[in-house]
């Protein structure tokens, strides 16, 4: 049995023009990521994180490896909600890390 994670939707912004002023615009667009693990974060995690940032952490994501997105304050939408990565993502060494996944960040509830 091996472990599998889910498809999630990525919310990142794309520049599409720019206004009279030369500044740019820019629209949402909808990634999906596959294989990403969802996990609920741990207590002790979430009391860091409160205690650190003021955000309370619900879940924690595995990213897979190879993914080159940008994690960090950005709208992520699975299990039909809305979510909102906070931090800095943590990074592994791939070929130290046996699994599918090095790279984890947290996400709270948004929206």
């Amino acid at each position: 049995m091996s472990i599998e994670g889910i498809t999630i939707t990525l919310i990142d912004k794309q520049e599409v023009g720019k206004d009279p002023f030369g500044k740019p615009l820019y629209e949402d667009v909808s990634i999906p990521v596959e294989n990403v693990l969802v996990a609920p974060t741990s207590s002790d995690d979430i009391v860091n994180q409160m205690n650190l940032t003021g955000k309370k952490a619900v879940y924690t994501l595995a990213i897979p490896k190879g993914d080159t997105h940008n994690w960090e304050d950005k709208e992520v939408i699975f299990f039909s909600q809305r979510w909102r990565t906070f931090g800095f993502p943590t990074e592994g060494i791939e070929d130290l890390i046996p699994l599918d996944w090095n790279k984890k960040v947290m996400v709270e509830r948004y929206g």
